[in-house]
Protein backbone atom coordinates (compact mmCIF):
# COMPACT_ATOMS: atom_id res chain seq x y z
CA UNK A 1 0.00 0.00 0.00
CA UNK A 2 1.23 3.81 -0.52
CA UNK A 3 2.25 5.35 2.84
CA UNK A 4 1.05 8.16 3.91
CA UNK A 5 4.33 10.20 3.73
CA UNK A 6 7.09 8.12 1.18
CA UNK A 7 9.08 6.05 4.14
CA UNK A 8 7.44 7.19 7.12
CA UNK A 9 3.56 6.60 7.30
CA UNK A 10 1.28 8.77 9.34
CA UNK A 11 3.53 8.88 12.73
CA UNK A 12 3.32 11.40 15.04
CA UNK A 13 6.50 10.27 16.47
CA UNK A 14 8.75 10.17 13.58
CA UNK A 15 7.28 13.12 12.42
CA UNK A 16 8.99 15.23 14.79
CA UNK A 17 12.02 13.48 15.62
CA UNK A 18 12.87 13.93 12.06
CA UNK A 19 12.22 17.62 12.11
CA UNK A 20 15.52 18.57 13.01
CA UNK A 21 17.15 17.09 9.43
CA UNK A 22 15.32 19.67 7.24
CA UNK A 23 15.45 22.61 9.71
CA UNK A 24 19.44 23.27 9.02
CA UNK A 25 18.09 25.43 6.92
CA UNK A 26 17.54 27.71 10.01
CA UNK A 27 21.33 28.27 10.16
CA UNK A 28 21.05 31.73 8.57
CA UNK A 29 22.57 34.75 9.20
CA UNK A 30 20.88 37.24 11.77
CA UNK A 31 19.17 40.45 10.85
CA UNK A 32 21.77 42.91 9.38
CA UNK A 33 20.98 45.76 12.22
CA UNK A 34 22.03 43.35 14.55
CA UNK A 35 25.14 41.32 12.51
CA UNK A 36 26.83 44.74 11.69
CA UNK A 37 25.85 46.85 14.96
CA UNK A 38 29.26 47.17 16.87
CA UNK A 39 30.00 44.84 19.64
CA UNK A 40 31.58 45.37 22.70
CA UNK A 41 32.49 42.60 26.06
CA UNK A 42 30.21 42.80 29.05
CA UNK A 43 30.75 40.97 32.14
CA UNK A 44 27.98 40.00 35.19
CA UNK A 45 28.58 37.96 38.57
CA UNK A 46 26.94 34.86 39.10
CA UNK A 47 26.32 32.43 41.70
CA UNK A 48 28.86 29.99 40.16
CA UNK A 49 31.56 33.00 38.58
CA UNK A 50 32.40 35.51 36.42
CA UNK A 51 30.76 35.67 32.85
CA UNK A 52 31.97 37.64 30.05
CA UNK A 53 29.64 38.14 27.50
CA UNK A 54 28.90 40.52 23.97
CA UNK A 55 26.88 43.16 23.80
CA UNK A 56 25.28 43.90 20.07
CA UNK A 57 22.67 46.09 19.28
CA UNK A 58 21.18 46.69 22.34
CA UNK A 59 21.04 43.18 23.78
CA UNK A 60 23.49 41.47 26.05
CA UNK A 61 24.26 38.09 24.97
CA UNK A 62 25.77 35.13 27.16
CA UNK A 63 26.40 31.49 25.45
CA UNK A 64 27.47 28.68 26.16
CA UNK A 65 27.13 28.94 30.07
CA UNK A 66 27.52 25.69 32.08
CA UNK A 67 24.58 24.95 34.38
CA UNK A 68 25.62 21.50 34.93
CA UNK A 69 28.86 19.14 35.82
CA UNK A 70 29.86 16.32 33.12
CA UNK A 71 27.39 13.38 31.96
CA UNK A 72 29.84 11.65 31.29
CA UNK A 73 31.98 8.40 32.40
CA UNK A 74 30.73 7.64 35.48
CA UNK A 75 27.75 10.32 35.15
CA UNK A 76 26.71 8.74 32.17
CA UNK A 77 22.52 8.05 32.68
CA UNK A 78 22.49 9.78 35.96
CA UNK A 79 20.50 12.73 36.83
CA UNK A 80 22.68 15.87 36.06
CA UNK A 81 24.37 17.82 38.79
CA UNK A 82 25.23 21.75 39.21
CA UNK A 83 28.10 23.13 37.23
CA UNK A 84 30.98 23.74 40.26
CA UNK A 85 31.96 27.71 40.73
CA UNK A 86 34.67 28.82 38.46
CA UNK A 87 37.91 31.08 39.34
CA UNK A 88 38.96 33.88 36.80
CA UNK A 89 35.82 35.03 34.34
CA UNK A 90 34.50 32.57 32.08
CA UNK A 91 34.28 33.03 28.31
CA UNK A 92 31.11 33.20 27.16
CA UNK A 93 31.05 34.18 23.77
CA UNK A 94 30.99 31.20 21.93
CA UNK A 95 28.12 28.59 21.86
CA UNK A 96 28.71 25.65 23.60
CA UNK A 97 28.80 21.85 22.83
CA UNK A 98 25.71 20.13 22.24
CA UNK A 99 23.91 16.84 22.94
CA UNK A 100 25.27 13.94 21.23
CA UNK A 101 23.98 13.44 17.49
CA UNK A 102 25.39 13.34 13.91
CA UNK A 103 26.96 16.75 13.47
CA UNK A 104 24.48 17.58 10.54
CA UNK A 105 21.55 18.19 12.84
CA UNK A 106 23.47 21.37 14.49
CA UNK A 107 22.40 24.23 13.42
CA UNK A 108 23.97 26.99 15.03
CA UNK A 109 26.54 29.28 13.10
CA UNK A 110 30.23 28.35 14.63
CA UNK A 111 28.67 25.79 17.08
CA UNK A 112 31.38 22.57 18.39
CA UNK A 113 30.76 19.99 17.49
CA UNK A 114 28.27 17.46 18.94
CA UNK A 115 29.50 15.58 22.46
CA UNK A 116 28.75 14.40 25.88
CA UNK A 117 29.08 17.35 28.12
CA UNK A 118 26.73 19.61 26.92
CA UNK A 119 24.90 21.14 29.93
CA UNK A 120 25.05 24.50 28.76
CA UNK A 121 22.83 27.47 27.93
CA UNK A 122 22.49 30.78 26.38
CA UNK A 123 20.68 33.70 27.58
CA UNK A 124 20.01 37.31 26.10
CA UNK A 125 18.57 40.25 27.72
CA UNK A 126 17.86 44.00 27.06
CA UNK A 127 21.80 45.76 27.61
CA UNK A 128 22.69 46.35 31.05
CA UNK A 129 20.37 43.63 32.45
CA UNK A 130 21.01 43.67 36.30
CA UNK A 131 19.30 43.88 39.85
CA UNK A 132 19.96 48.00 39.34
CA UNK A 133 17.03 48.34 36.93
CA UNK A 134 13.38 48.88 37.94
CA UNK A 135 11.32 45.33 38.35
CA UNK A 136 12.24 42.13 37.15
CA UNK A 137 11.38 41.23 33.58
CA UNK A 138 9.48 38.19 32.49
CA UNK A 139 12.16 35.42 31.16
CA UNK A 140 11.00 33.21 28.22
CA UNK A 141 12.77 29.31 28.56
CA UNK A 142 12.91 27.99 25.76
CA UNK A 143 13.64 24.05 24.36
CA UNK A 144 14.83 23.73 20.85
CA UNK A 145 12.72 20.98 18.74
CA UNK A 146 14.35 18.05 17.01
CA UNK A 147 12.32 15.31 18.81
CA UNK A 148 14.17 13.66 21.77
CA UNK A 149 17.60 13.00 19.54
CA UNK A 150 18.28 16.27 17.71
CA UNK A 151 18.81 19.69 18.14
CA UNK A 152 20.37 22.30 19.89
CA UNK A 153 19.87 25.63 21.81
CA UNK A 154 22.53 27.46 19.14
CA UNK A 155 20.08 27.60 15.93
CA UNK A 156 20.24 30.86 14.88
CA UNK A 157 16.69 30.94 13.93
CA UNK A 158 16.37 30.57 17.74
CA UNK A 159 18.50 33.71 18.68
CA UNK A 160 17.00 35.56 21.52
CA UNK A 161 18.08 38.70 20.89
CA UNK A 162 15.01 40.15 18.73
CA UNK A 163 12.62 39.09 21.56
CA UNK A 164 14.70 40.40 24.21
CA UNK A 165 15.28 43.95 22.29
CA UNK A 166 11.74 44.64 20.77
CA UNK A 167 9.78 43.06 24.05
CA UNK A 168 11.78 43.60 27.06
CA UNK A 169 12.26 40.18 28.39
CA UNK A 170 15.13 37.49 29.31
CA UNK A 171 15.59 34.84 26.69
CA UNK A 172 16.97 31.34 27.69
CA UNK A 173 17.40 28.32 25.44
CA UNK A 174 19.56 25.48 26.79
CA UNK A 175 21.31 22.52 25.29
CA UNK A 176 20.82 19.10 27.28
CA UNK A 177 21.27 15.15 26.93
CA UNK A 178 19.39 13.82 24.17
CA UNK A 179 18.55 10.32 22.58
CA UNK A 180 19.90 7.12 24.32
CA UNK A 181 22.11 9.57 26.90
CA UNK A 182 19.01 11.32 27.52
CA UNK A 183 16.58 9.09 28.05
CA UNK A 184 18.12 5.41 27.98
CA UNK A 185 16.40 3.32 31.05
CA UNK A 186 18.73 1.38 33.65
CA UNK A 187 16.14 1.09 36.41
CA UNK A 188 15.34 -2.89 35.61
CA UNK A 189 18.98 -3.57 35.36
CA UNK A 190 20.58 -1.14 37.32
CA UNK A 191 18.09 -0.96 40.45
CA UNK A 192 18.73 1.93 42.70
CA UNK A 193 21.64 3.50 42.03
CA UNK A 194 19.93 4.03 38.65
CA UNK A 195 16.25 4.47 39.94
CA UNK A 196 16.14 8.19 38.35
CA UNK A 197 17.38 6.90 34.53
CA UNK A 198 15.23 7.35 31.64
CA UNK A 199 14.56 10.89 31.86
CA UNK A 200 17.55 11.92 32.37
CA UNK A 201 17.41 14.59 29.41
CA UNK A 202 14.32 16.39 31.13
CA UNK A 203 16.42 16.40 34.39
CA UNK A 204 18.90 18.73 32.78
CA UNK A 205 16.10 21.04 31.67
CA UNK A 206 15.15 20.85 35.36
CA UNK A 207 18.63 21.70 36.65
CA UNK A 208 18.75 24.46 34.40
CA UNK A 209 15.16 26.03 35.30
CA UNK A 210 17.05 25.81 39.48
CA UNK A 211 20.08 27.84 37.63
CA UNK A 212 16.99 30.61 35.75
CA UNK A 213 16.08 30.70 39.96
CA UNK A 214 19.23 30.86 41.52
CA UNK A 215 21.04 33.58 38.83
CA UNK A 216 18.43 34.89 36.29
CA UNK A 217 17.85 38.26 38.91
CA UNK A 218 21.16 39.06 37.54
CA UNK A 219 20.53 39.52 34.01
CA UNK A 220 17.17 41.56 34.99
CA UNK A 221 14.89 38.44 34.96
CA UNK A 222 12.39 38.09 37.32
CA UNK A 223 12.31 34.23 38.82
CA UNK A 224 8.55 34.64 39.78
CA UNK A 225 7.85 35.04 35.72
CA UNK A 226 8.96 32.10 33.93
CA UNK A 227 8.02 31.19 30.96
CA UNK A 228 8.57 27.91 29.64
CA UNK A 229 8.51 27.56 26.13
CA UNK A 230 9.19 25.08 23.00
CA UNK A 231 8.71 24.07 19.27
CA UNK A 232 7.96 20.08 18.34
CA UNK A 233 10.43 17.85 20.40
CA UNK A 234 10.76 21.34 22.79
CA UNK A 235 6.91 21.41 23.07
CA UNK A 236 7.30 17.56 23.64
CA UNK A 237 9.56 18.38 27.02
CA UNK A 238 7.75 21.68 27.75
CA UNK A 239 4.52 19.08 27.95
CA UNK A 240 6.30 16.55 30.28
CA UNK A 241 7.89 19.83 32.33
CA UNK A 242 3.93 20.86 32.97
CA UNK A 243 2.99 17.62 34.38
CA UNK A 244 5.70 17.88 36.95
CA UNK A 245 4.98 18.60 40.10
CA UNK A 246 8.63 19.06 41.47
CA UNK A 247 9.20 21.70 38.79
CA UNK A 248 5.85 23.60 39.35
CA UNK A 249 7.82 26.24 41.64
CA UNK A 250 10.03 27.00 39.13
CA UNK A 251 7.57 28.23 36.00
CA UNK A 252 4.29 30.31 35.80
CA UNK A 253 3.70 29.54 32.33
CA UNK A 254 3.60 27.23 29.58
CA UNK A 255 3.55 27.40 25.27
CA UNK A 256 3.78 24.35 23.96
CA UNK A 257 4.29 24.29 20.13
CA UNK A 258 3.41 21.66 17.73
CA UNK A 259 5.00 19.22 20.37
CA UNK A 260 1.56 18.37 22.54
CA UNK A 261 2.24 15.10 24.39
CA UNK A 262 -0.97 13.54 25.79
CA UNK A 263 1.09 10.10 27.29
CA UNK A 264 4.56 8.67 27.41
CA UNK A 265 6.43 5.75 27.85
CA UNK A 266 6.25 2.96 30.43
CA UNK A 267 8.64 1.52 32.08
CA UNK A 268 7.76 -2.01 30.99
CA UNK A 269 8.54 -0.74 27.29
CA UNK A 270 11.38 1.54 28.16
CA UNK A 271 13.30 -2.02 29.81
CA UNK A 272 12.28 -3.40 26.36
CA UNK A 273 14.28 -0.47 24.74
CA UNK A 274 16.79 -0.84 26.89
CA UNK A 275 17.63 -4.90 26.06
CA UNK A 276 17.02 -3.89 22.71
CA UNK A 277 20.10 -1.78 22.55
CA UNK A 278 22.37 -3.33 24.76
CA UNK A 279 21.23 -6.46 21.81
CA UNK A 280 22.42 -3.60 19.11
CA UNK A 281 26.00 -3.29 21.20
CA UNK A 282 26.67 -7.22 21.72
CA UNK A 283 26.36 -6.65 25.43
CA UNK A 284 23.92 -9.09 27.68
CA UNK A 285 21.48 -7.61 29.98
CA UNK A 286 23.59 -9.37 33.03
CA UNK A 287 26.80 -7.18 31.45
CA UNK A 288 25.04 -4.06 31.42
CA UNK A 289 27.61 -1.93 33.24
CA UNK A 290 29.73 -2.62 30.04
CA UNK A 291 27.49 0.24 28.50
CA UNK A 292 29.11 3.16 30.68
CA UNK A 293 32.64 2.38 29.18
CA UNK A 294 31.54 2.43 25.38
CA UNK A 295 33.01 5.44 23.43
CA UNK A 296 30.17 7.87 22.37
CA UNK A 297 30.65 7.38 18.57
CA UNK A 298 29.36 3.45 19.13
CA UNK A 299 26.45 5.31 21.06
CA UNK A 300 25.50 6.72 18.76
CA UNK A 301 25.96 4.56 15.89
CA UNK A 302 23.94 2.07 17.54
CA UNK A 303 21.32 4.39 18.22
CA UNK A 304 21.11 5.29 14.43
CA UNK A 305 21.11 1.21 14.04
CA UNK A 306 17.69 0.58 16.30
CA UNK A 307 16.26 3.53 14.56
CA UNK A 308 16.77 2.14 11.51
CA UNK A 309 15.74 -1.09 12.07
CA UNK A 310 12.60 0.42 14.17
CA UNK A 311 11.17 2.15 11.25
CA UNK A 312 12.02 -0.55 8.81
CA UNK A 313 9.68 -2.78 10.98
CA UNK A 314 6.91 -0.33 10.90
CA UNK A 315 7.37 0.69 14.72
CA UNK A 316 4.62 3.02 16.04
CA UNK A 317 2.62 5.46 14.86
CA UNK A 318 0.87 7.44 17.53
CA UNK A 319 2.87 10.34 18.56
CA UNK A 320 5.79 12.34 19.10
CA UNK A 321 7.23 9.50 20.99
CA UNK A 322 6.21 5.93 20.07
CA UNK A 323 5.14 3.96 22.61
CA UNK A 324 6.30 0.53 21.66
CA UNK A 325 9.84 -0.07 22.17
CA UNK A 326 12.91 0.76 20.37
CA UNK A 327 12.89 4.34 20.46
CA UNK A 328 14.00 7.16 22.86
CA UNK A 329 11.75 9.47 25.22
CA UNK A 330 10.49 10.60 28.82
CA UNK A 331 9.12 7.70 30.64
CA UNK A 332 6.60 7.77 33.61
CA UNK A 333 9.20 6.88 35.93
CA UNK A 334 7.02 7.53 39.64
CA UNK A 335 9.12 10.08 40.40
CA UNK A 336 10.27 13.12 38.44
CA UNK A 337 7.52 12.53 35.82
CA UNK A 338 5.02 10.19 38.20
CA UNK A 339 2.04 10.45 35.73
CA UNK A 340 1.44 11.08 31.90
CA UNK A 341 1.20 14.76 31.06
CA UNK A 342 -2.30 14.86 30.30
CA UNK A 343 -4.28 11.76 30.95
CA UNK A 344 -6.42 10.91 32.22
CA UNK A 345 -6.68 14.90 32.99
CA UNK A 346 -4.66 17.67 33.17
CA UNK A 347 -2.04 18.00 35.61
CA UNK A 348 -3.45 19.06 39.19
CA UNK A 349 0.11 20.38 39.99
CA UNK A 350 0.04 22.94 37.03
CA UNK A 351 -3.87 24.03 37.74
CA UNK A 352 -2.98 27.59 38.38
CA UNK A 353 -0.69 27.95 35.52
CA UNK A 354 -1.76 29.21 32.42
CA UNK A 355 -1.11 27.15 28.98
CA UNK A 356 -0.96 28.22 25.32
CA UNK A 357 -1.34 25.54 22.82
CA UNK A 358 -1.08 25.01 19.56
CA UNK A 359 0.08 24.37 15.82
CA UNK A 360 0.26 24.89 11.58
CA UNK A 361 -2.12 24.63 9.39
CA UNK A 362 0.08 22.73 7.21
CA UNK A 363 2.39 20.70 9.69
CA UNK A 364 2.86 17.72 7.50
CA UNK A 365 4.19 19.32 3.94
CA UNK A 366 7.35 20.53 6.17
CA UNK A 367 7.89 15.97 6.14
CA UNK A 368 6.78 15.99 3.08
CA UNK A 369 9.63 18.05 1.84
CA UNK A 370 11.99 16.42 4.15
CA UNK A 371 11.18 12.73 2.46
CA UNK A 372 11.03 14.34 -0.62
CA UNK A 373 7.84 12.64 -1.56
CA UNK A 374 6.74 15.39 -4.65
CA UNK A 375 3.92 12.90 -4.68
CA UNK A 376 2.20 13.96 -1.81
CA UNK A 377 1.26 17.55 -3.25
CA UNK A 378 -0.21 15.86 -6.91
CA UNK A 379 -2.33 13.06 -5.63
CA UNK A 380 -5.54 12.28 -7.28
CA UNK A 381 -8.59 10.98 -5.54
CA UNK A 382 -7.52 7.69 -5.50
CA UNK A 383 -4.29 8.43 -4.14
CA UNK A 384 -5.74 10.46 -1.76
CA UNK A 385 -7.93 7.04 -0.50
CA UNK A 386 -4.82 4.74 -0.84
CA UNK A 387 -2.60 6.50 1.93
CA UNK A 388 -5.43 7.40 4.27
CA UNK A 389 -6.69 3.56 4.46
CA UNK A 390 -3.45 2.41 5.45
CA UNK A 391 -4.38 3.60 8.39
CA UNK A 392 -8.22 4.08 8.66
CA UNK A 393 -9.29 0.95 6.57
CA UNK A 394 -13.00 1.22 6.07
CA UNK A 395 -13.46 4.39 7.59
CA UNK A 396 -11.10 6.53 5.22
CA UNK A 397 -14.23 7.80 2.97
CA UNK A 398 -15.77 8.85 5.67
CA UNK A 399 -12.76 10.95 6.94
CA UNK A 400 -12.74 12.58 3.40
CA UNK A 401 -16.00 13.62 3.40
CA UNK A 402 -16.20 14.73 6.29
CA UNK A 403 -12.86 16.86 5.70
CA UNK A 404 -14.06 18.24 2.18
CA UNK A 405 -17.43 19.68 3.80
CA UNK A 406 -15.11 21.67 5.69
CA UNK A 407 -13.03 22.56 2.91
CA UNK A 408 -14.63 23.42 -0.15
CA UNK A 409 -12.54 23.04 -3.27
CA UNK A 410 -10.09 21.63 -1.40
CA UNK A 411 -7.89 19.30 -3.95
CA UNK A 412 -6.81 15.48 -2.53
CA UNK A 413 -3.34 16.71 -1.93
CA UNK A 414 -5.17 19.41 0.50
CA UNK A 415 -7.18 16.79 2.07
CA UNK A 416 -4.41 14.57 2.64
CA UNK A 417 -2.06 17.60 4.05
CA UNK A 418 -4.94 18.46 6.60
CA UNK A 419 -5.33 15.05 7.81
CA UNK A 420 -1.85 14.33 8.26
CA UNK A 421 -1.68 17.63 9.94
CA UNK A 422 -4.55 17.54 12.49
CA UNK A 423 -3.91 14.11 13.44
CA UNK A 424 0.20 14.96 14.11
CA UNK A 425 -0.11 17.93 16.10
CA UNK A 426 -3.75 19.49 16.49
CA UNK A 427 -5.58 15.86 17.86
CA UNK A 428 -3.09 15.96 20.56
CA UNK A 429 -3.30 19.63 20.82
CA UNK A 430 -7.44 19.49 21.20
CA UNK A 431 -6.99 17.23 23.83
CA UNK A 432 -5.11 18.96 25.75
CA UNK A 433 -6.84 22.17 25.60
CA UNK A 434 -9.70 20.12 26.37
CA UNK A 435 -8.31 19.09 29.73
CA UNK A 436 -7.09 21.91 30.54
CA UNK A 437 -10.39 23.84 30.22
CA UNK A 438 -11.99 21.28 32.01
CA UNK A 439 -10.28 21.63 34.92
CA UNK A 440 -11.74 24.87 35.40
CA UNK A 441 -8.75 27.07 36.28
CA UNK A 442 -6.11 28.95 34.81
CA UNK A 443 -6.65 29.31 31.23
CA UNK A 444 -5.81 27.56 28.35
CA UNK A 445 -5.48 29.88 25.11
CA UNK A 446 -5.32 27.43 21.81
CA UNK A 447 -4.42 28.96 18.18
CA UNK A 448 -3.54 27.84 14.41
CA UNK A 449 -0.87 29.23 12.62
CA UNK A 450 -1.93 30.33 9.26
CA UNK A 451 1.02 32.29 7.76
CA UNK A 452 1.63 30.91 4.32
CA UNK A 453 5.18 30.39 3.78
CA UNK A 454 6.48 30.87 0.13
CA UNK A 455 9.57 28.80 0.76
CA UNK A 456 9.25 26.26 -2.55
CA UNK A 457 10.04 22.35 -2.21
CA UNK A 458 13.60 22.15 -3.67
CA UNK A 459 13.63 21.83 -7.22
CA UNK A 460 9.87 22.38 -7.51
CA UNK A 461 7.26 25.29 -7.69
CA UNK A 462 5.30 23.58 -4.70
CA UNK A 463 5.30 26.05 -1.98
CA UNK A 464 5.15 24.37 1.57
CA UNK A 465 2.52 26.78 3.19
CA UNK A 466 2.52 26.93 6.81
CA UNK A 467 4.36 24.13 7.67
CA UNK A 468 6.42 22.31 10.69
CA UNK A 469 8.72 24.58 12.34
CA UNK A 470 8.22 27.59 10.21
CA UNK A 471 6.55 29.27 13.29
CA UNK A 472 10.24 29.65 14.73
CA UNK A 473 11.42 32.63 12.88
CA UNK A 474 8.06 33.79 13.41
CA UNK A 475 7.79 33.56 17.02
CA UNK A 476 11.84 34.94 17.46
CA UNK A 477 10.96 37.46 14.80
CA UNK A 478 14.60 36.48 13.20
CA UNK A 479 12.75 36.42 9.53
CA UNK A 480 15.20 39.03 8.29
CA UNK A 481 17.18 36.68 6.54
CA UNK A 482 15.00 35.36 3.27
CA UNK A 483 16.37 32.28 3.60
CA UNK A 484 14.77 30.92 6.84
CA UNK A 485 11.73 28.44 7.23
CA UNK A 486 9.11 31.45 6.59
CA UNK A 487 10.25 32.17 3.02
CA UNK A 488 10.85 35.99 2.02
CA UNK A 489 6.80 37.22 1.66
CA UNK A 490 7.02 41.04 2.19
CA UNK A 491 4.54 40.60 5.03
CA UNK A 492 6.56 38.17 6.61
CA UNK A 493 7.75 40.81 9.04
CA UNK A 494 4.49 42.36 10.33
CA UNK A 495 3.35 38.15 10.49
CA UNK A 496 6.32 38.13 12.74
CA UNK A 497 5.80 40.93 14.86
CA UNK A 498 2.38 39.92 15.68
CA UNK A 499 3.48 36.75 17.05
CA UNK A 500 6.24 37.29 19.03
CA UNK A 501 4.03 40.34 20.81
CA UNK A 502 1.69 37.33 21.38
CA UNK A 503 4.08 35.32 22.96
CA UNK A 504 5.76 37.79 24.82
CA UNK A 505 2.78 39.58 26.28
CA UNK A 506 1.54 35.92 27.49
CA UNK A 507 4.82 35.87 29.13
CA UNK A 508 4.56 38.94 30.79
CA UNK A 509 1.22 38.71 32.23
CA UNK A 510 -0.43 35.52 31.33
CA UNK A 511 -2.79 36.53 28.32
CA UNK A 512 -1.49 36.62 24.70
CA UNK A 513 -1.98 40.02 22.89
CA UNK A 514 -0.75 42.35 20.15
CA UNK A 515 -1.15 45.54 19.38
CA UNK A 516 -3.97 46.38 16.63
CA UNK A 517 -5.08 42.44 16.71
CA UNK A 518 -8.32 41.25 18.14
CA UNK A 519 -8.93 40.36 22.13
CA UNK A 520 -7.83 36.31 22.40
CA UNK A 521 -10.16 34.59 24.74
CA UNK A 522 -9.44 31.89 26.51
CA UNK A 523 -10.31 28.10 25.15
CA UNK A 524 -13.41 26.49 27.13
CA UNK A 525 -15.90 23.71 26.03
CA UNK A 526 -18.69 25.87 24.72
CA UNK A 527 -17.21 27.96 22.01
CA UNK A 528 -13.71 26.50 21.13
CA UNK A 529 -12.67 30.06 20.30
CA UNK A 530 -9.34 29.72 18.38
CA UNK A 531 -6.71 32.38 17.36
CA UNK A 532 -6.07 31.90 13.66
CA UNK A 533 -2.06 33.93 13.83
CA UNK A 534 -1.51 35.65 10.48
CA UNK A 535 -0.45 39.12 9.25
CA UNK A 536 -4.33 39.81 10.24
CA UNK A 537 -5.02 37.86 12.96
CA UNK A 538 -9.05 36.19 13.60
CA UNK A 539 -10.53 34.86 16.37
CA UNK A 540 -12.55 31.63 15.25
CA UNK A 541 -15.28 29.49 17.21
CA UNK A 542 -14.47 25.78 17.15
CA UNK A 543 -11.83 25.76 14.27
CA UNK A 544 -11.16 22.55 13.83
CA UNK A 545 -14.84 21.16 14.95
CA UNK A 546 -15.23 18.58 12.35
CA UNK A 547 -11.55 16.92 12.55
CA UNK A 548 -12.00 17.04 16.32
CA UNK A 549 -15.40 15.02 15.97
CA UNK A 550 -14.26 12.59 13.53
CA UNK A 551 -11.18 11.86 15.11
CA UNK A 552 -12.53 11.24 18.56
CA UNK A 553 -14.77 8.65 16.99
CA UNK A 554 -11.66 6.93 14.49
CA UNK A 555 -9.00 7.50 16.69
CA UNK A 556 -9.23 8.66 20.01
CA UNK A 557 -5.57 10.42 20.52
CA UNK A 558 -4.59 9.05 24.03
CA UNK A 559 -0.86 8.57 22.50
CA UNK A 560 1.97 11.00 22.75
Amino acid sequence: MTPLIRDTGMDRRRLLAGGAAIAGTLAIPMAACAADAPSEAVEIQVAEGRLRGVRTGGVDAYKGVPYGASVSGAARFKPARPAAPWTGVFDATKLGTSSLQDPSTVYGLNEPPPGEDCLVLNLWTPAGGGPGRSGGKPVMFYSHGGGYTTGSGGSTAQDGSTLAREHDVVVVATNHRLGVLGYLYLGELGGAEYAGSGNQGLSDIVLALKWVQRNIAAFGGDPGNVTIFGESGGGAKTSCLYAMPSVAPLFSKAIIQSGPVVRVTTPDVAAQTTRMFLEQLGIAPADWRKVLDVPAPQILAAQKALNAKVKSDGGGWRGIQSLTPGTYGPIVDGDLLPRHPFDPAAPASAADKPLMIGWLDHEAAFFAWQNKDVEAFRLDEAGLKARLSVRLGDKTQTAIDTLRSDRPGATPSDLYLAALSYYSMGAGSVVTAERKAAQGAAPVYVYNIAYRSNRKMDGTDIELGAMHASDIPLVFNTVASPKTLAGDRADRFEAARNISAMWANFARTGRPSAPGQPAWPAYDLKTRETMVLDVACKVVPDRFGAERKLWAQLDPPTAG
